[in-house]
């Protein structure tokens, strides 16, 4: 549940954020033309000026789930347009028909949406899909044919990884490159027509084989594959590179930031070569799209190579893509965190070009100061120990009143049942009291929050002595909110729920998936050639299953509801698995960090 109070998450000051004012104070972008949908404004000096300040995009490949890497860029592309009056784009990269699925498409648009991120503004629908622009892609590769820039090669694949050269011995020249621009236009005709298998040409842009950065020399922009394409069908049997791809989606959607990661500042060259030349022949409206690159979001104790993350699903080391252990945005929606509290993370983590390893402490304290401030609190006893007050009458029934949240007065109060038999926590009684012990033990008092104080007079015990019920008797005059709540003075306080009224629940611990920061990673003292597995560091205790015993109103909750459990943490209505009545629920986060640094 949300407060109405809650805090707006104030921007904070970053080197893209800079470079986007000084853009705006310049008037860079000023002149810019939007026809109200990509491509159109490209050449056509005759459409509107754009009445977006800037555009930024999203564009993730629909060939997997979001994660907690991809809520840094998410955050970051929409909040910029949001910030300084601008669009942000999400569009589909589907250039691989191999790879790609409309399940994954979907659920992007579930975790963009999640985040409280909209490419909906004004009266713009700016949600897209790069294979819309297969055509002009094509176009734009036949220019570069035709001015030289690029040529159809036939080597095989291994003699082109043969004569790329390395880091610090140049390229070698293909000897297709020097082809006339009209056999190499023939050739990708042909190429487009379906006339040769996968694998026997290749296009590439004409370049420098010498260059220093082996992303200039001479870069593939078009291979054959014979493939159907979840969103074209069959109409193409040729499909652009990631790399030609992407600079020119940028150009046809009037994107004037194209932030990306710091791996693809190598490729920065290439995308401006390929929009200078595609400027100079009139095909893209000028100021062109600048690519500016950030560092990634890297965390200890999670991983987020698809790679990996794939391993963990496909060998059912965990329960699906949006198993709440998993660090993606499936997966941190069912477990129950905030969106809120990504926002406020990204903040705190900042925008650098500095790569560096965050805690995750910092992500559970993020989430935790959301929460706290959110969240209505509620009582569960996740490990139920019967406490018979003796000298309460059997069978009689009496309310006491609960606050919704200690910040939020104005949320109002609700009411449990108390009677003679209730649940406690089991480690809230102890027969031989350990030092420091305030709670329950023989001739002891402690208050029942929200109830009475109780004074400790036994145990029962089953046959192999483990305790199954606490006796106590209660002091009348004593109810909190009663002129005798502070009559008798008291340590310790205890929650509880009614034994006749409390929901059993199923209810889930997660803790971190791996139990250490860097999992696959040498530690010290290893031998050399020691290589580690990864999965050797998975957390054995990353999920316990237990039945709780929950106050009656939590048996209404609604899927994705969350709520502080009093003492526990902060827990969420499984989305999947609750059925009306009968809410699962999913611990988030605890009050407080276990592994070693205090919330």
């Amino acid at each position: 549940m949300s407060s109405p109070n809650k805090p707006e998450i104030a921007p904070a000051a970053n080197f893209i954020k800079n470079i986007v004012e000084a853009d705006l104070a310049a008037g860079k972008h000023a002149q810019r033309r939007w026809a109200g949908q990509p491509g159109l404004a490209a050449t056509h000096a005759a459409a509107p000026l754009d009445p977006a300040k800037i555009r930024t995009r999203f564009p993730p490949e629909p060939n997997g789930y979001l994660h907690f890497g991809h809520a840094k860029s998410i955050l970051l592309n929409f909040g910029l347009a949001k910030q300084f009056g601008g669009r942000c784009h999400l569009r589909f990269d589907d250039t691989n028909p191999e790879k790609e699925e409309q399940e994954y498409v979907d659920a992007i648009v579930d975790s963009v949406k999640w985040l409280g991120c909209s490419w909906e503004t004004e009266g713009e629908t700016n949600l897209y899909q790069a294979s819309n622009y297969f055509d002009w892609m094509a176009q734009f590769a036949e220019y570069l044919i035709s001015t030289g820039n690029a040529y159809v090669d036939s080597q095989s694949p291994e003699e082109m990884r043969a004569n790329r050269g390395t880091l610090t011995q140049p390229g070698k020249d293909s000897p297709f490159r020097g082809r006339s621009a009209d056999e190499n236009m023939d050739l990708f005709k042909r190429m487009q027509q379906g006339e040769f298998p996968d694998g026997t040409h290749i296009l590439r842009a004409k370049i420098d084989m010498a260059s220093p950065n082996i992303n200039m020399r001479d870069p593939a922009i078009y291979r054959i594959r014979h493939a159907t394409h979840h969103n074209t069908g069959d109409k193409w049997c040729v499909y652009p590179m990631y790399t030609f791809a992407h600079p020119i989606e940028d150009a046809l959607e009037c994107i004037t930031h194209s932030i990306c990661t710091l791996e693809f500042e190598d490729q920065r060259p290439f995308y401006d070569w390929l929009l200078e030349r595609l400027a100079e022949g009139g095909l893209l409206q000028r100021p062109l799209p600048q690519q500016i690159e950030f560092s990634r979001l890297n965390l200890t104790y999670i991983v987020l190579s698809k790679r990996k993350l794939i391993q963990l699903v496909q060998e059912k080391h965990v329960n699906g893509w949006d198993d709440p252990r998993m660090p993606t945005l499936v997966g941190a929606r069912r477990r129950g965190y905030s969106p809120d509290g990504f926002k406020l993370f990204m903040e705190r983590v900042g925008v650098t070009k500095n790569d560096s390893l965050i805690d995750y402490v910092l992500f559970e304290d993020a989430q935790r100061e959301v929460m706290n401030e959110s969240d209505e609190r509620r009582v569960a006893v996740l490990d139920p120990l019967k406490l018979i007050i003796d000298n309460y009458p059997a069978g009689q029934f009496e309310d006491c009143a609960v606050t919704n949240h200690p910040l939020h007065p104005e949320l109002g109060t609700r009411t449990m049942p108390f009677g003679r038999e209730l649940w406690i926590e089991g480690e809230d009684f102890q027969e031989v009291p350990e030092k420091g012990f305030r709670r329950l033990f023989p001739g002891n008092k402690a208050r029942l929050k929200y109830g009475y104080i109780v004074e400790c007079t036994g145990c029962d015990k089953d046959e192999n002595g483990k305790v199954i019920a606490v006796h106590c008797t209660y002091l009348p005059d004593t109810k909190s909110g009663t002129p005798g709540a502070d009559s008798v003075k008291v340590k310790g306080n205890l929650h509880w729920v009614s034994a006749a009224h409390a929901y059993p629940a199923e209810v889930r611990l997660y803790d971190r998936l791996f139990s250490v920061p860097a999992p696959g990673a040498r530690r010290e003292g290893d031998a050399p050639e020691l290589e580690r597995d990864f999965l050797d560091d998975l957390n054995p205790a990353s999920k316990t299953v237990i039945t709780a015993m929950l106050e009656p109103s939590l048996k209404d909750a609604l899927p994705e509801q969350r709520f502080q459990f009093e003492r526990h943490g902060y827990f969420a209505a499984d989305r999947v698995d609750s059925k009306p009545g009968a809410p699962v629920f999913n611990r988030a986060v605890t009050l407080k960090d276990s592994w070693g640094k205090g919330a």
